[in-house]
């Protein structure tokens, strides 16, 4: 992340999914100590974690309890207009999984919960037991990517109300069988539930677009995704932004300019060697994308090139 991101010292860096720190801290250190940091996360609890950890830096940091859709409004109420740099690391915490009270996870029995703002007000409950049958199947294979999504809809429905974690688990065995292998059969669907829960993909796809437009020249776009639907995202809007349409899709036609105001540094995404996976098995399914703004000259120079065309970093 700090060789992609490239912070300096005296730049002004956003990073929009703080959590308890740790990348905000490696950031400061580089950026240290005219540089700033604004950091932000849905989570109050990983704000308060975030703020005891930063707490040296002083004034250097500035933390807000806000969701990376709002970044528009987060840099407005800050006072800042453009940043040197911006870091999404999307999905969980491993301090939210091991936490049974928030309900992330099948191996703490805990309430069926799974918001990353506690002051929303629906619950993963409330999906569960609320939504029919069909919808509820549709939402278990979109967001989690499980062919046996309807059998799974339909034990959780014959067994509502599902009031907890292993309520929910259990009835994801009963449909496909119990624990073989190194992944639970209930993973899938506690991702799916997850994901609609807090309206993840919704907000990447919101967020990433604030945050290329509010890089200045030169700054850089650095975003670490852990399942193949976020990492699916990031790549499409990389991809849009560094074609020269930024349009949304469906307009009948381009009324952007097409002016390219990416270029995309990473091919392929980036993986963890395998010594960072020995020391840090969470870290097998990270993926990291980066691109860096284009200057509006540079942007216009290079629109007539075929995407990516001497562009990529590898």
């Amino acid at each position: 992340m700090l060789a992609y991101l490239a912070p300096r010292a005296g730049a002004l860096i956003v990073d929009a999914t703080v959590g308890d720190g740790g990348h905000a801290e490696a950031v400061l250190r580089r950026i240290a100590p005219a540089g700033r940091l604004i950091g932000f996360d849905r989570d109050a609890d990983a704000i308060a974690h975030a703020e005891e950890r930063l707490r040296s830096f002083g004034r250097n940091v500035v933390l807000r309890q806000a969701s990376f859709e709002d970044l528009d409004t987060v840099l407005d109420e800050a006072g800042v207009g453009t940043v040197d740099g911006i870091l999404f690391d999307i999905g969980i915490s491993t301090r939210q999984l091991l936490e049974p009270g928030r309900g992330f996870s099948f191996d703490r029995p805990g309430p069926l919960d799974m918001r990353m703002d506690q002051s929303q007000a629906r619950t993963a409950a409330d999906l569960v037991n609320t939504l029919p049958e069909r919808e509820l199947a549709d939402l278990i294979y979109r967001y989690g990517e499980e062919r046996a999504s309807r059998k799974i809809a339909r034990q959780i429905v014959a067994q509502r109300p599902l009031a907890t974690t292993r309520d929910l688990a259990r009835a994801v065995e009963a449909a496909v069988g119990g624990p073989r292998g190194r992944l639970h059969p209930a993973t899938r669907t506690f991702q799916a539930i997850r994901i609609a829960t807090n309206r993840e993909l919704e907000a990447l796809e919101r967020g990433l677009p604030q945050a290329i437009r509010r890089l200045r020249p030169g700054g850089r776009l650095c975003v670490i995704a852990f399942h193949s639907l976020e990492d699916r995202i990031v790549k499409q809007v990389f991809t849009r932004f560094s074609r020269g349409c930024t349009c949304p899709p469906g307009l009948p036609e381009c009324r952007c300019g097409g002016e390219r105001l990416l270029r995309v540094l990473t091919k392929k995404p980036v993986m963890a060697s395998p010594l960072e996976i020995r020391n840090n098995p969470r870290a097998r399914s990270a993926r990291l994308r980066a691109a860096e703004r284009l200057g509006e000259g540079t942007a216009r120079d290079q629109r007539a090139g075929p995407p990516g065309s001497g562009s990529e970093v590898h």
